[in-house]
């Protein structure tokens, strides 16, 4: 736990503020950055019904100016002055490492490009895409949603080089080495078993031609090795767009101490995530998920999670579904701000920002909507960071290691 230099100075002078107009005082100033928010291909699309019904859930799902079942959308950001976001273009990944496979890889990228393409071209009296670390601070000063882009997993760019360079003219700032699973780039934190043995000698090059380019690496759900090999081999600094701190949270997709040293050696920034399993051990509650779903016949504790969240559920497994959650109480704020108190006592106020994951399964309690990123800051406060550290936490270390990336590129070409 810090200490409140700022609260006891501001009690020393007489001149004390309520810990929660200061807070909120505060959120209003600093600039926050979300480095992790998914979306749907459906995105800014229109409905084809005419039926009233349809086009209301329509709207809920792929209008971003209406107030829906997002937990991002225009509403939402403005009433939590949730400033700017990377909108990531994930691509799942297979099994398939062949030509074949690559190309799904990028096609299915294509959809995710077009979809922030979309949004950005139907709605530029919200939203403005920003390809540079100033032009997040001038479309931020003109009151409107901060977008970014980033991709979620390699495979996409196959065994071409060129595709960095294609990504980047699209606006794509930084690229993650992997998913699930392995592939060509190097493996991942699942399964355990390694392929390559950490970054492939195709890693490699792609992780010079991000430097290249312009792009910040991201090892977000790279195996310990494969991150580490990243952080040796990389000329810029390097980011985790969406972890945690292991120590806090026994996950693998979460960066031991060892990682988070070499990291901030680097010069690099941990973006800490709030999605509740990589926030707070539910190895225990996802059992039980898992056996519910056996009993429904679902694949997995996934489908059944989003069968609950959509509302798909029967009543009975409803019922039991909410019965695991009352047993098993997901993560909260303060959780999160334990993993960001790791890794500032760990490494440094200069190597850590904050992610959240929504609408790709992040959420945690207290921050489950872009509505409530208040909570975040008013956590961060109560600890004792100074608003200078906040303002850092939330964007100015995100931001500072994205104009050094720019600068490496500068050099380079």
């Amino acid at each position: 736990m810090r200490t409140y230099p700022l609260i006891l100075s501001l009690l020393l002078c007489g001149c004390a503020v309520p810990l929660e107009d200061r807070a909120r005082e505060i959120h209003e100033r600093v600039l926050t950055l979300d480095t992790h928010k998914d979306i749907d291909d459906a995105l800014a699309t229109r409905c084809s019904s005419s039926d009233p019904s349809e086009i209301e859930a329509y709207r809920r799902r792929a209008d971003p100016t209406f107030d829906g079942s997002n937990q991002v959308d225009f509403p939402k950001a403005r009433r939590g002055h949730y400033d700017c976001a990377f909108f990531i273009v994930y691509v799942d990944q297979t099994d398939d490492l062949s030509p074949r496979g690559f190309r799904a890889a990028k096609r299915a990228a294509d959809l995710k490009f077009r979809a922030i393409e979309r949004m950005c071209g139907r709605f530029p009296e919200y939203v403005e895409l920003a390809r540079t670390p100033d032009d997040v601070r001038r479309i931020h000063a003109s009151g409107k949603l901060v977008c970014c882009i980033g991709i979620e997993n390699g495979s996409p760019m196959g065994d071409d080089l060129g595709n960095i360079r294609e990504f980047w003219e699209r606006g794509a700032r930084y690229m993650s080495i992997t998913h699930n699973d392995h592939n060509q780039l190097g493996d991942s934190h699942t399964p355990p078993e390694p392929l390559h043995g950490g970054l492939t000698e195709l890693g490699r090059a792609a992780v010079a031609e991000m430097n290249r380019v312009g792009i910040m690496v991201d090892i977000s759900h790279a195996s310990k090795q494969t991150a580490l090999d990243v952080i040796e081999c990389s000329r810029a600094p390097v980011i985790a767009s969406h972890s945690g701190a292991r120590a806090i949270c026994d996950h693998t997709r979460n960066l031991d101490d060892e990682t988070l040293r070499a990291l901030a050696e680097n010069g690099g920034v941990v973006q800490c995530v709030a999605l509740d399993d990589f926030v707070k051990d539910q190895r225990a509650r996802n059992a039980e998920f898992q056996k519910l779903a056996d009993d429904l016949g679902m694949r997995s504790q996934w489908g059944l999670r989003g069968a609950y969240a959509n509302g798909d559920l029967d009543s009975e497994a409803h019922a039991r579904y909410r019965q695991i959650l009352a047993h098993y109480p997901a993560a909260n704020v303060s959780d999160f701000v334990d993993h960001i108190d790791h890794v500032v006592k760990t490494i440094g106020i200069d190597h850590v920002a904050i992610a959240s994951d929504f609408d790709g399964g992040g959420g945690i309690d207290g921050w489950n909507r872009a509505d409530e990123t208040f909570n975040v800051t008013l956590e961060l406060v109560r600890r004792g960071y100074t608003e200078d550290e906040i303002a850092k936490i939330w964007s100015g270390n995100t931001l500072r290691l994205w104009s050094e990336v720019e600068t490496v590129a500068h050099t380079i070409q």
